[in-house]
């Protein structure tokens, strides 16, 4: 064979291949919050990086807001969430919607933000409006540490948006305080820095109930006739954010670029810092099996607001293997 047929076979060769290689990639359809979200925070990494497709995945994240997320999750139009608030599982569960924990990625933290002078504590807020995305398991954790801190949440006049429309209230200071999380702290911040955050004492409080300092908070779960089908995927699902989170550990400013793709260089360099501390982020992947202890206290800070009317089912922690 000459060159040039050589050169065409080869050719011909990689185009009959590609499709092939294409065609053995599992494709998984995850539904995911909007951002500013944490469900919204490594996928873009995923994708800029391939790395569902180094693992064998072909993911299609598709933006949801709370509300339609939940909504959509639990009817099982979507099998698989990415923005799994563990509190939403568990009361799915008793609901009668079989789903599971697939592995956790960060660990609680939530913030109330005010600009008002005379607002110096959470019990201020007692009688006065505050700005949540009420349907979030945030907002249900938020209450649960106010509690602890003897508010009376049930005398808050909750005025419910999405989550994107929180940072807009802050910065428009449309509401006597508002309850978000992060990205949105971070992106708030860097826009405000003169915005005050109204301590929740979270690291004590929940200590005090757990014995432990991690709150698996948000993650991956799916339906448990899925996760059955699909148990071989799941560590493939498992291994791209796992190494998308070591990533941006690792790069944090090449990671904030992905995340915040449609923000300002300050905004980028504020994630970046975010990131650099984990503080307030949380970032954590754990498997659910690991942190099953920690999940149950969740699940026992939920019953005790009356969030969750009864135990979730031990299925609820998914037990599969991850490797």
């Amino acid at each position: 064979m000459n060159k040039v047929g050589f050169a065409l076979g080869l050719l011909l060769a990689a185009a009959t291949a590609t499709p092939t290689v294409a065609a053995d990639l599992q494709k998984i359809s995850i539904v995911v919050f909007g951002a500013p979200s944490l469900g919204a925070f490594l996928p873009p990494v995923i994708k800029a990086q391939k790395l569902d497709e180094k693992n064998g995945l072909s993911i299609t994240f598709e933006e949801r807001t709370p509300d339609a997320y939940t909504a959509q999750f639990n009817s099982g139009e979507f099998k698989v969430g990415g923005s799994a608030a563990l509190l939403t599982v568990g009361l799915a569960d008793v609901r009668g919607v079989k789903v599971t924990y697939l592995f956790n990625l960060f660990d609680y933290w939530g913030a109330v933000v005010t600009s008002r002078p005379d607002i110096k504590s959470l019990k201020d807020l007692e009688g006065k409006d505050l700005a949540a995305a009420k349907g979030t398991t945030n907002y249900v954790m938020f209450d649960w540490f106010a509690r602890q801190l003897g508010v009376d949440t049930a005398k808050l006049s909750v005025v419910n948006t999405a989550t994107p429309g929180l940072v807009g209230y802050a910065l428009a200071d449309r509401a006597t305080a508002v309850q978000l999380w992060e990205p949105a702290y971070t992106t708030l911040h860097a826009k405000k820095p003169d915005i005050r955050l109204l301590d929740l004492q979270i690291k004590d409080s929940w200590k005090k109930l757990s014995g432990s300092t991690n709150i698996p908070y948000l993650g991956v779960a799916a339906h448990v006739d899925w996760a059955e089908q699909h148990k071989a995927e799941i560590p493939k699902l498992y291994a791209a954010y796992k190494e998308a989170a070591e990533w941006v550990a690792a790069h944090p400013d090449e990671a904030a670029k992905l995340i915040s793709a449609k923000g300002s260089a300050d905004d980028r360099k504020a994630i970046a810092e975010l990131i650099r501390a984990n503080d307030r982020l949380g970032m954590n992947l754990r498997t659910a099996a690991e942190v099953s202890k920690e999940i149950r206290a969740v699940y026992d800070a939920g019953k005790s607001i009356a969030f969750l009317p009864s135990d979730p089912s031990a299925a609820t922690i998914y037990q599969g293997p991850m490797k």
